[in-house]
């Protein structure tokens, strides 16, 4: 993937598939690295599977053979000289950390988070997210959970909320300076 953020949609996906009332996306950057995790409340993994699972080979997937995105996610951050790590617990959740070094050649650019968010609560998606993103010790939040109370029953799937909830990603990336990420 040539986006981190098509990363973090591709994890906070199978987040949703597993049945996770909330992910969490944390994304900050500081002293020349960018750490990204995505945590969820979903039915998560069993010791064999998580074993597997940064193996294209494992996938949950009945449609096809292969599971390219938790591997891609992996190489990118290791050819970027960072790490990458999933914890997991049957009926738990899942945790996936990966971490870039920020002035790497080949660490890729994060790419466009707020239309990531957009595209994951713009649909019908039973799940809750938490996006809390900082760079250099500034940041923001958005939850929809507070989105959702502060519409009082306009779902947040209509085309208004979803300009003023890229509009505002893209507004806040700028006052913290994580446009250039």
């Amino acid at each position: 993937m040539r986006e981190l953020a098509l990363n973090i949609l591709d994890i906070c996906e199978n987040s949703v598939k597993a049945g996770a009332s909330l992910v969490r996306v944390s994304v900050a950057a500081a002293d020349d690295l960018l750490t990204i995790e995505i945590a969820d409340d979903g039915c998560g993994m069993d010791a064999e599977f998580l074993k597997r699972v940064t193996d294209p080979f494992t996938t949950t997937r009945t449609t096809r053979k292969v599971g390219m995105g938790i591997p891609l996610f992996k190489m990118a951050a290791e050819m970027a000289g960072g790490s990458f790590s999933v914890t997991s617990a049957k009926g738990v959740g899942t945790t996936v950390r990966a971490t870039f070094v920020l002035s790497h050649i080949d660490r890729a650019p994060l790419g466009d988070l707020a239309d990531t968010v957009v595209t994951l609560i713009g649909g019908e998606c039973p799940s809750e997210f938490r996006f809390e993103v900082s760079v250099e010790g500034k940041g923001f939040v958005f939850d929809t959970r507070e989105l959702k109370a502060e519409l009082g029953g306009v779902p947040v799937s209509e085309p208004e909320v979803l300009v003023f909830v890229r509009d505002m990603i893209k507004e806040n990336m700028i006052d913290i300076g994580g446009e250039t990420l």
